[in-house]
């Protein structure tokens, strides 16, 4: 089917791979008309139509400067057009590319695929109300309103003057008898559709709107397509991917077996330095594979993937682009961790009762006012994270963040308290893979048991208070994510074994087994009129809980009862 396909090609860059790319195309028998863009220097382009005049087949039509959302692109493709239908009266389709295009298939499969569909029009082309892909803010109004502006060289002016005429109300008429479709600019159509849309007699009126559309490109030929295709397969025969801000994604030399997967024809955009990708596709391929349909579908899911790791990250690691803004992150951290609160006040050797009961590893108060108290009194931690106080105020989330992402695949525990850093409460609070754990009061006991004066003590007790309670506000928000276990110290130390159990169970710890084993639970005689002597003082500890005066959590601690049914 030699002679059968032409080939437009837009160039403005890179002319050395354009004109590789061209005697690709010839030397399968495929004619090719290139337009430069005006904006190329005239030396640049007097040598690389000199390098190509030995081939016969690759003619020059003539320049306009193009710029992006501007008609200048539309004026290069007629230009282009118009001369192929001239000077090849054979080719029966025309196909629009771009400088920066690469056929990823043999020439003959795509020749021998439209020879089996000599009537059929390869356009994307759909309502505005039928596409959800326009970015910029712009759908039908791009055809109502006018343009003057660049988009990309005077923004402000663009949008202010897009706003005055939303105030007055300003409309334009769209021609009689059009119905604005939009698509890709990149087409294949049939010699009768394009010699049609070239040479229609209303071609003034509809030129003359068109210049004022905004990225007429990509509705210019989707529109007047409809006019008079027989057949339109709604589809672009170039494989072109998109980013979430409607940019496309340049394909490199790594992306070689990608490219292949998806049969396609051409891709775009090729980096220019890919070397490998051109040396591969625009070699010899008569022994490729079986002809397929093009599926695109097969790399969606790699796009869709890429697009979602751009715009959300990796849960716990925060993106330099996304770094300032707050609640933009994609998960706090990025492995679950457990806090517990009054424990290690309540029980002697929790820390290791913890690591052995569930193989995690325990710090101590990571935020404590001194240093972070790293597991075995380490002072550096994975990925070099000092325990120095100071560095860690500095930006106590990021110091989480980073220990957790650093340690990620193992579970990392820390003790906290109303008398560590309290800017990480919020984020404790937000995090969904945090386990908060409170026993609420259990900061007394070691006031109870210490040797400070009375006065001194009430007054530490009532500044704790103060903190603990203000954090368990926050632990209470509706903005709460994190599995929040909270008990005062009176129901805990009734039953402090179910407790345990089921907070350990929620750590998913490999226990065939319930718990045989407690922690060693400090001497509590004489709490109980501890707390009565600092009511007594006049403050008030209400967060432990109920607490009788006789001792009976000392050495008569009652025991557990269990649930019985009253009928």
């Amino acid at each position: 089917m030699s002679g059968s396909l032409g080939i437009l090609m837009l160039v403005h860059t890179a002319l050395d791979r354009a004109e590789q790319v061209a005697r690709h195309w010839t030397a399968a028998g495929c004619p090719v008309v290139i337009h430069v863009d005006g904006k190329v220097d005239q030396e640049m382009y007097d040598n690389f139509v000199s390098a190509c005049a030995d081939d016969t087949q690759i003619l020059f039509c003539d320049r306009h400067s193009c710029e992006w959302g501007g008609w200048g692109i539309v004026a290069a493709s007629q230009s282009a057009a118009t001369l192929m239908l001239e000077r090849f009266p054979d080719v029966h389709h025309i196909f629009l590319s771009s400088g920066a295009c690469l056929p990823l298939r043999p020439v003959q499969d795509l020749t021998d695929y439209l020879a089996d569909q000599p009537r059929v029009d390869f356009i994307e082309s759909a309502t505005t109300a039928d596409v959800s892909w326009t970015v910029g803010g712009l759908d039908l109004e791009r055809f109502t309103l006018r343009f003057p502006f660049s988009w990309r060289r005077h923004r402000k002016l663009f949008d202010r003057f897009v706003r005055l005429q939303r105030a007055l109300g300003y409309r334009r008429s769209i021609p009689s008898g059009l119905i604005p479709h939009m698509g890709s600019q990149w087409w294949c159509l049939t010699r009768q559709t394009l010699t049609a849309i070239l040479q229609d007699p209303k071609r003034d009126i509809y030129d003359r709107y068109f210049r004022h559309v905004w990225i007429p490109d990509e509705s210019y030929f989707q529109t007047l397509a409809r006019l008079y295709s027989t057949h339109i397969e709604s589809r672009s025969l170039t494989l072109s991917k998109f980013d979430y801000q409607g940019r496309p994604h340049m394909f490199y030399d790594d992306h070689l077996q990608l490219l292949r997967r998806s049969d396609c024809f051409v891709a775009r955009k090729i980096w220019p330095r890919a070397d490998r990708l051109y040396q591969t596709f625009l070699s010899d391929q008569s022994c490729a594979a079986k002809p397929t349909e093009p599926n695109p579908g097969k790399i969606d899911r790699v796009f869709s993937k890429a697009v979602e790791r751009r715009t959300r990250g990796r849960d716990g690691l925060y993106m330099q682009s996304r770094f300032p803004r707050h609640g933009s992150e994609n998960g706090l951290t990025s492995f679950p961790y457990s806090v517990f609160q009054g424990y290690s006040d309540l029980f002697t050797d929790f820390d290791e009762w913890l690591a052995n009961a569930t193989g995690a590893r325990v710090h101590g108060h990571l935020f404590g006012p001194e240093r972070a108290e790293f597991a075995d009194d380490e002072f550096i931690l994975n990925g070099s994270l000092s325990d120095n106080a100071t560095l860690r105020d500095y930006n106590p989330t990021a110091f989480l963040s980073n220990l957790v992402w650093n340690t990620r695949g193992e579970r990392q525990c820390f003790q906290f308290g109303p008398a560590d850093t309290q800017k990480i409460n919020w984020f404790l609070a937000r995090d969904k893979n945090a386990q908060v754990c409170v026993i609420t009061g259990a900061w007394a006991v070691p006031l109870f048991r210490s040797n400070m004066n009375f006065a001194d003590i009430r007054a530490e007790a009532a500044r704790l208070q103060k903190i603990e309670s203000e954090q368990l506000e926050v632990l209470d928000s509706v903005w709460t994510k994190a599995r929040v276990h909270i008990q005062t110290m009176a129901d805990f130390v009734e039953s402090p074994m179910e407790q345990l159990q089921t907070i350990v169970e929620e750590m998913g710890a490999a226990q065939p087994n319930r718990l045989i084993e407690a922690p060693t639970m400090v001497d509590l005689t004489g709490f109980g009129k501890f707390l009565q002597n600092l009511k007594n003082q006049g403050m008030h500890p209400h967060l432990m809980g109920d607490f009788p005066v006789d001792d009976v959590f000392g050495s008569q601690t009652k025991p557990y009862r269990k649930p019985y049914l009253v009928q």
